[in-house]
């Protein structure tokens, strides 16, 4: 697995094969295959409705979500909600209409810094997948992406590709709640990345997602006492 794509985002097919569909990610462009019984066929029209609105993000860890009067469905948080009408706390999908009455970031959140502390904390413990981007499991830049998700900003899939965002910082000292630390190996890879939460704090997903010190050297265990990542550039990508 490579990524999770989360209930209500749209994609593009591009090619179909033996019960599996090749598909590109409206939302940050990444592709890969899945389960043909996954895709919920749209129109044109229905698509591009979708692709021009507003974007509403789920917060709850988990929501139930009433089909009909027999069925529900479960969506994690950071699903995407297609043509929210905040007003009436209902989405739809064509001409399906569902109520959702739990907790929702509808455009730009006013505090964006504390908003996303807030919900990254709500992942604390959640368990490390590689390619996951749901509290049942998550991976570093998955965490990233959907965090910053959640206050309306689009950043890359993968650290490797998120690096390149943002304004560079010199010092952890320099760092606000939201900014993002990038860590590499020896040979300079960027191998992963956390949310700085107060200057000497970050949340990041490691073994399962948690907190733990962070100086100019990397990341630094509280558990194990030791230095776990090492620095290579902390980036801005809120410009506030």
């Amino acid at each position: 697995m490579v990524t999770q794509i989360l209930y209500g985002e749209h994609f593009v097919v591009n090619e179909m094969m033996l019960g599996w569909a090749h598909v590109k990610l409206a939302f940050d462009g990444y592709d890969g295959w899945i389960d043909l019984k996954m895709i919920t066929p749209l129109p044109e029209k229905s698509y591009q409705k979708i692709d021009h609105s507003p974007f509403a993000v789920t917060t709850d860890i988990f929501n139930i979500i009433p089909v009909n009067s027999e069925q529900t469905m479960m969506i994690v948080a950071g699903s995407t909600l297609p043509c929210w009408r905040p007003n009436l706390k209902e989405f739809s999908i064509q001409s399906e209409v569902f109520p959702h009455s739990g907790n929702v970031t509808y455009r730009k959140p006013a505090n964006l810094r504390k908003v996303m502390i807030d919900q990254a904390l709500k992942y604390f413990n959640a368990p490390y997948l590689w390619g996951g981007r749901s509290p049942m499991g998550i991976d570093c830049s998955g965490l990233a992406q959907i965090i910053y998700k959640m206050v309306g900003y689009v950043i890359p899939r993968d650290a490797g590709q998120q690096v390149h965002y943002g304004k560079a910082l010199s010092f952890v000292e320099e760092t606000k709640p939201g900014d993002l630390a990038f860590f590499d190996d020896d040979e300079g890879r960027i191998i992963h990345v956390g949310i700085i939460w107060e200057k000497n704090k970050i949340i990041h997903a490691s073994g399962k997602v948690r907190i733990d010190n962070v100086d100019q050297f990397g990341i630094f265990n509280v558990e194990s006492k030791r230095y776990t990542h090492q620095m290579r550039v902390m980036k801005r990508i809120i410009n506030d």
